[in-house]
């Protein structure tokens, strides 16, 4: 499978629909990215099991903006709809491969599990904040 564009109109579609969603944030004018891109094409050729999409910073500056991206390339992954991973700067193709099956190996009901607990902690540090 060949990369996708991804843009505000098919993110949430593309992270409903998909197990695994693979995000490069990219620009044209950024070197790194240009020398990111070979690589992270052959890995979407290589794992048809999951989606690779490309975020061009430039034309979709809104999505750059609500994801935080403050450095490019960067590379978000998602499994379940859930972020799992996020860094700025381009792997080579040994570390995307390492990410690949640390991913697909992930327990997500043990990472479903920790994100409750930390959103319950964080609703109860904001219940007590407002209390004061």
């Amino acid at each position: 499978m060949a990369t996708v564009a991804i843009t505000a109109q098919n993110l949430d579609e593309t992270l409903r629909e998909n197990d695994i969603v693979f995000l490069d944030f990219w620009a044209d004018w950024c070197r790194p990215c240009r020398n990111f891109a070979p690589i992270y094409e052959q890995a979407s050729e290589d794992y048809d099991d999951i989606t690779f999409g490309k975020i061009d910073t430039e034309d979709q500056q809104e999505l750059a903006g609500a994801a935080g991206i403050t450095s490019i390339p960067t590379l978000m992954v998602f499994r379940g709809g859930i972020p799992v991973f996020s860094q700025a700067g381009a792997l080579p193709a040994s570390a995307l491969e390492s990410l690949v099956e640390q991913v697909r190996t992930l327990d997500m009901d043990d990472v479903r599990s920790k994100l409750a607990e930390a959103e319950a902690a964080e609703k109860a540090a904001a219940d007590t904040a407002a209390e004061n």
